[in-house]
């Protein structure tokens, strides 16, 4: 048996399950994006630095995970995916929270690319969002539970926060777009 190929997928569908679903599905297509969320995420998690952000990283990892199989799984009504947990999203919202208070941030726009982790981020945070409104469109298909689409909105406010604490942490000021 091969693992890293298979030629499932060569006929344009791919395989959840038993299941053999076309590729350009709206569910293999949320699945993709937050596969592609999920590996930025670790390639700017390997660019870290700091040991306690990038376990923090590490969970959001895993809440995707759950995403993923509660995503998969609307191919299977009958049976029950874990849930995301409402305390991920209360964890999200005081890490947000303390950097804002931390870094008492100023209103308005930022040009990304002061400051390479900062940056990444910020390429981490609009992937994000592209997932979100991906899962949005999925949900109003499926019922995703609200959790879900919670956790998602927190999670790119989690990346803009962290990308202006790398930047600030560095000791960088970033810039404001002059629209000139």
């Amino acid at each position: 048996m091969r693992l890293f190929y298979t030629r499932k997928g060569d006929r344009g569908t791919s395989q959840i399950g038993k299941k053999k679903v076309p590729k350009d599905s709206p569910v293999i297509e949320a699945l993709g994006e937050l596969d592609e969320l999920n590996s930025f995420i670790g390639f700017t998690r390997s660019n870290m630095r700091g040991a306690e952000l990038k376990e923090k990283l590490k969970q959001v990892q895993e809440s995707l995970f759950i995403i993923q199989a509660r995503v998969a799984w609307i191919m299977f009504p009958e049976y029950k995916a874990k849930e995301l947990l409402a305390q991920r999203i209360s964890d999200l919202e005081k890490e947000i929270d303390d950097i804002e208070e931390r870094i008492k941030p100023e209103r308005g726009f930022i040009i990304p690319g002061e400051e390479q982790v900062a940056s990444q981020l910020d390429y981490v945070r609009a992937v994000c969002r592209r997932v979100e409104r991906r899962i949005d469109t999925l949900h109003k298909r499926h019922q995703l539970p609200p959790e879900v689409l919670m956790y998602m909105n927190r999670l790119s406010s989690y990346f803009y926060a962290l990308a202006r604490l790398e930047s600030f942490s560095a000791g960088i000021k970033e810039s404001k777009p002059t629209y000139e």
